[in-house]
């Protein structure tokens, strides 16, 4: 993920996060901001995707795109229960930013891949005793 930031220098971190809003990986941030940004992301994507469920017919979800005040968020799929958010400054090239991303998702998608988390067990008790 460093060299998302090394090839565009207006990003100012990414967070690599499963699609329920684990943090896998960061960088650029520490990881406080890091599981907060994971947290949010995971937030945004999943509106989407019942925005898209509702109104598209597919919960697939590509990216979600935000402009704050000072910066741009970028939330992308990345694989099987994955996705990538990235943060840049407002003066970053969308095209740029967009295009990194998505080389960076296609060069490592193999390795991304994160089993969904099995449902929690129930304890099944004997009414009897």
């Amino acid at each position: 993920m460093r060299a998302l930031s090394e090839e565009v220098p207006d990003i100012r971190g990414s967070v690599l996060l499963s699609s329920d809003g684990m943090l896998k990986a960061s960088d650029g941030f520490d990881r406080t901001s890091a599981e907060q940004l994971a947290a949010l992301a995971s937030g945004l994507f999943s509106m989407a995707r019942s925005a898209g469920t509702k109104f598209d017919d597919s919960n697939d979800v590509r990216q979600v795109v935000a402009e704050l005040r000072s910066s741009q968020l970028y939330i992308s799929w990345a694989g099987s229960n994955s996705v990538l958010a990235v943060l840049a400054r407002a003066e970053a090239d969308p095209a740029v930013v967009g295009f990194e991303t998505a080389r960076l998702i296609k060069a490592v998608r193999p390795f991304l891949h994160t089993a969904a988390r099995p449902a929690a067990a129930t304890s099944k008790r004997d009414p009897a005793t």
